[in-house]
């Protein structure tokens, strides 16, 4: 009897080393950590999150590896994610769009932001530059709205394709101005870039670390910061705001979260690990260096009530706009 009692508490202690919860209790990170991020290689989110994740490993005890999951606007890597185990070894370095904005602008994606994912941390976020060809007169956005009233349905804005953050933003700049700037959409950034640089196209919200070194050169003229606060990149340009469009925001923000689920203290430590790393003066330097301004606060609550701000702002811009993703 005392045999058979034993061994069903031998049992019993190996199914529960063996959940998720054993790990978070004692030996969380059982193994490497897969940081999934759904673009692909060499964009500035997969540039800030290879810099989180090797600088991590002193502060959670693992090896950390970048896996790019790309394709259909980033919503095969937060499917991938949210169907992954919940034991924190696989994360997603999201941004506005898998984290809020592609819930409306998709007939129907295969996760919910808000359901499918416990937050972790938000990493920052990275203002938008409405910037122009030199040839357009404007040299301010009082300016560039006087020109476009001018002239309705004449000039056009580029974005790196329908749904972007770049596209949003001059939805936005339409519904806010109450003008009629047309919409080109192209397949990237850089065939947006080239042809506002050739003049095919008149202006365009880009993320400011991608427009600073053409600002700089003088073959872009920055006319605002498209955030709700000036950009530490360019303190001198004031934001869209701060020139008459009333709470104009339209930035793009970065936050890390896991499969919902997880583990809580799992959830703790890894929020404590990337809070750590991400108030290193080294670490800071080079997602500054990306563009990157860095949040009010890294705990998990203040990135799910960022996303969920964010998503209601952007679902009044689509409904009211009809904007759809490619």
């Amino acid at each position: 009897m005392n045999r058979r009692q034993t061994l069903q508490s031998l049992a019993a202690l190996g199914a529960i080393a063996a959940s998720p919860f054993a790990f978070a209790q004692g030996g969380y990170p059982a193994k490497t950590v897969s940081l999934v991020v759904p673009y692909a290689p060499g964009g500035p989110t997969d540039a800030m999150a290879r810099i989180l994740a090797t600088a991590i490993k002193p502060h959670l005890g693992q090896t950390m590896i970048v896996e790019n999951k790309a394709g259909a606007g980033s919503n095969i890597g937060a499917e991938y994610v949210a169907r992954a185990e919940a034991d924190g070894h696989t994360l997603l370095f999201g941004t506005s769009a898998p984290l809020g904005i592609n819930l409306y602008l998709y007939p129907k994606i295969n996760y919910d932001p808000f359901r499918s994912f416990a937050p972790v941390v938000q990493v920052g976020y990275l203002p938008n530059v409405l910037v122009v060809h030199p040839s357009v007169p404007a040299k301010n956005v009082k300016e560039l709205i006087a020109h476009a009233k001018a002239q309705p349905g004449k000039l056009a804005f580029a974005s790196s394709g329908s749904g972007a953050s770049s596209h949003l933003a001059g939805v936005m700049f339409n519904m806010r101005a109450g003008t009629d700037i047309q919409h080109v959409p192209y397949k990237g950034t850089g065939p947006a870039l080239n042809d506002l640089l050739g003049g095919q196209v008149a202006m365009s919200f880009t993320d400011v670390l991608t427009a600073l070194p053409h600002i700089r050169a003088g073959k872009l003229r920055v006319l605002g910061v498209t955030s709700a606060k000036r950009s530490k990149a360019l303190p001198d340009v004031p934001t869209l705001a701060e020139q008459g469009l009333k709470d104009f925001d339209a930035s793009v923000f970065f936050g890390i979260v896991v499969p919902s689920g997880t583990p809580q203290d799992v959830v703790t430590k890894l929020n404590a690990a990337f809070t750590a790393v991400l108030q290193q003066p080294d670490v800071k330097e080079r997602l500054s260096q990306q563009g990157l301004e860095p949040p009010p606060n890294y705990t998990p609550a203040q990135l799910a009530g960022y996303m969920r701000s964010e998503a209601a702002k952007w679902r009044e811009v689509i409904q009211a706009s009809g904007a759809k993703a490619d």
